[in-house]
Formats: structure tokens, C-alpha cells, sequence
């Protein structure tokens, strides 16, 4: 059974909504026969890197809220991590661009590392306060997941992987996702956002006993 999940590293609900579906994973019967692919999507492909700015003025900039607002919120999605066995370090966050993390994430996923690679990079931004964007840090994380030093610097350096990236994100437009975390269980039933891990876990029981779709 095959789940595909279109999600970005600078989304802290796809990181819950990772943990969450691992969680329903964890209690599928049927878990060694589900096969994971990750797909690509920028939530806002124009993000400018701003390892500066905190966190709590740049949500109340892009949402046109106060900072209190902005504060109110963090704690509550910090909170939610919580709850779910994650710690959010929105104190030491780095605003950054994701499209090379994305790029890096490809790369992984050619060499099936693709879900160690999600799990770090959002470790990386969320938890450890690390620019996401910078290439020696994406370098790193790299080196972290298995890869050749040699292998990530020459993909990152050049354009490699960056068409992966759009078709994903291209792909995400044609069958009308605008947010996520999306996930597709067997090409037929669609999950939108963190939801908790009961509905996951009816959602993958009702995939398995519809079983493969019709082609």
C-alpha cells in the first residue's frame, strides 16, 4: 500500500502531522507492507532567508497580526509539538528559504533516505535552530544522512534535483493541493492537515481492505 505525503520543512504541522501518522503506523497491522514516498511543496516559494528576523515579528508580518497575536500562536503550536513528542525551539528558529532543503530531500529520496531526511531537516529547523537554508548546513545534515560529503556539495553547487522539486510541486496544483500536510493513501483517499493518529489509522485500515486501485 503506497502513501504519498506532499509536505515543507518550514511547516511545523507537517512536522506534527508526521509524528501523528507515525504513531497510526505504528499501530497498522499491515505497516511492512506501506511504502512512504515524500513529495515536495514550498508554502511560500518566495521566502526570502532571514536568519535575523525572529519568529514571532515575521508570523505577525506575513499575517498582518501583532506580535502578541504571533506569540499566542507559537505557544500553542509549540505546545501541540509537545504533545506529540516534539520539541519546537521557536526562540531560536531561523527564517529560511526551503527550496534547497527540498532539493536535498531528492537527492535522499533517489538513495531511499528520503523519510531520515525529512525527520532531520525538521529537527534541524525546528528543534536545533539551524538555518535551512545554508549550504554548509544542509552539507552537514548530508553527511549525517549517509551521503558522500562530495556528492551533496556538487548537488547543491549546481541545479540537480531542482526539476524534481517543481514537478512535485506542479503535481501538488494539478490535483488542487493548497496546503499541507497532504497525504494520499492508494491514489484514492486524501487526508488534509495533522489530524490525529485514530483517523490516520482508519484511513490506512480502509485503504487496505479496498486494497490496489483499479488501473
Amino acid at each position: 500500500m503506497k502513501i504519498a505525503i506532499w509536505s515543507d520543512i518550514r511547516c511545523p504541522f507537517c512536522y506534527i502531522g508526521k509524528r501523528k501518522f507515525e504513531h497510526a503506523l505504528a499501530q497498522f497491522k499491515h505497516k511492512d507492507n506501506v511504502e512512504v514516498e515524500w513529495h515536495s511543496f514550498e508554502l511560500d516559494p518566495q521566502a526570502k532567508t532571514q536568519p535575523e528576523k525572529n519568529a514571532y515579528d515575521y508570523l505577525a508580518e506575513v499575517k498582518g497580526q501583532s506580535k502578541e497575536w504571533s506569540m499566542e500562536m507559537h505557544q500553542y503550536i509549540k505546545d501541540t509539538a509537545a504533545e506529540n513528542g516534539l520539541v519546537f525551539n521557536f526562540d531560536e528558529l531561523k527564517i529560511a528559504n526551503s527550496f534547497n532543503a527540498h532539493r536535498l530531500i531528492q537527492l535522499a529520496k533517489s538513495l531511499g533516505l528520503a523519510d531520515d531526511a525529512e525527520e532531520r531537516l525538521f529537527a534541524a529547523h525546528f528543534t536545533d535552530g539551524k538555518n535551512i537554508a545554508n549550504l554548509d548546513t544542509l552539507i552537514q545534515i548530508g553527511i549525517e544522512l549517509g551521503i558522500e560529503k562530495a556528492i551533496v556539495t556538487q548537488m547543491l553547487t549546481i541545479d540537480s534535483f531542482s526539476d524534481e522539486v517543481r514537478y512535485d510541486e506542479k503535481t501538488a496544483q494539478s490535483i488542487g493541493i493548497s496546503g499541507v500536510p497532504f497525504f494520499i493513501i492508494n491514489q484514492k483517499h486524501t487526508i488534509s492537515g495533522a489530524q490525529s493518529a485514530d483517523i490516520f489509522l482508519k484511513a490506512l485500515n480502509q485503504g487496505w481492505l479496498e486494497g490496489e486501485p483499479q488501473r
